[in-house]
């Protein structure tokens, strides 16, 4: 076992912009490219493995073969060969659509599914970029689908101007939207059940108006108002920064200048890096060594010890892992 890469799964969208392609300096000339998802175990978008003795091998299908030392053996008893995050960079040109996803018992009920909770890491954003994170004011089942029907559901949602370093956390039941100019890494359950609210009226490339799923959503909402949206930390160079911790993902900040050990010996589960920017050289325990890039993600074994960082002038680094 070593830390393996993945070939990005990306994705063209109707309100995709130009940003993906270059910030991971690719060589693809895709268009409109709205996300990449850069590990995913999502049935029919499985990443494939890029490096190594294991290169061309499917994700699931190498949990399949080395079970808990990939992912951990809490992680393999509760998850079997079902990777539980995905991980994707996100680039709005538009404004994405309002959704709502819903959680773990109401997609089970309906579809047989996990339900999705997720978190934004705004990588960086274009002058007046926002985005939408929850109810502004208490809202009523009956207002939230009336809002829809006459077009001032964005009139109900907190909306924040971002910058780059801002963290959003999104509970499954939390209405949102990122909005035109922000440039996200999002980290997520692995689920692909989204319950588009609202779309702003826009029609897809055959020119139909794209399917709503108020009703749908109306049960799915968490109708709880929060004072803050936005997850405040203190940013801090060399240390640890945790920006959240819930039973589905635990995500970590790191702003390395210097060398810098990652102890995982006491952790039992895999552990996902996003290089957000800058870029390192990275030494495991086994003596494995690799480079990352801004853009890159790497996931280690659950049978990785440590992890030695040497960055050049300075790396930005997200962590993630399963408790």
């Amino acid at each position: 076992m070593y830390p393996l890469k993945f070939k990005p799964i990306l994705k063209s969208t109707l309100w995709g912009g130009e940003k993906i392609i270059p910030y991971k300096q690719l060589t693809e000339e895709q268009k409109h490219v709205g996300e990449s998802w850069e590990l995913s175990g999502v049935k029919g978008n499985e990443s494939v493995i890029a490096n190594g003795k294991y290169a061309g091998m499917t994700l699931p299908s190498l949990i399949a073969q080395k079970g808990e030392y990939l992912v951990g053996k809490k992680n393999y008893g509760r998850f079997g060969q079902e990777f539980p995050l995905l991980i994707k960079f996100i680039d709005a040109r538009q404004d994405l659509s309002i959704q709502v996803h819903p959680n773990d018992e109401l997609a089970w009920k309906r579809h047989h599914s996990k339900g999705k909770t997720e978190m934004w890491f705004v990588v960086s954003a274009d002058e007046g970029a926002h985005l939408r994170s929850g109810f502004a004011r208490q809202v009523t089942p009956a207002e939230y689908e009336a809002s829809v029907n006459n077009d001032t559901i964005t009139d109900l949602l907190a909306d924040y101007i971002v910058q780059s370093g801002d963290v959003f956390f999104l509970p499954a039941g939390r209405v949102h939207s990122i909005g035109a100019g922000a440039f996200i890494a999002e980290i997520q359950q692995t689920s692909d059940i989204t319950y588009r609210i609202y779309d702003f009226k826009r029609r897809d490339v055959d020119g139909n108006i794209r399917d709503l799923h108020t009703e749908l959503a109306k049960e799915a909402i968490d109708y709880t108002v929060e004072s803050d949206y936005c997850t405040r930390y203190v940013a801090k160079k060399n240390q640890e920064v945790e920006l959240v911790s819930c039973p589905y993902f635990t995500t970590s900040l790191y702003e390395l200048t210097q060398k810098f050990v990652l102890d995982y010996s006491a952790l039992d589960s895999f552990v996902i890096l996003i290089c957000v920017s800058g870029w390192a050289i990275f030494t495991d325990d086994k003596g494995n060594e690799f480079v990352m890039h801004q853009g890159e993600t790497v996931l280690l074994p659950a049978i990785t010890q440590w992890l030695r960082v040497s960055p050049t002038d300075q790396c930005k680094l997200l962590t993630s892992y399963v408790k």
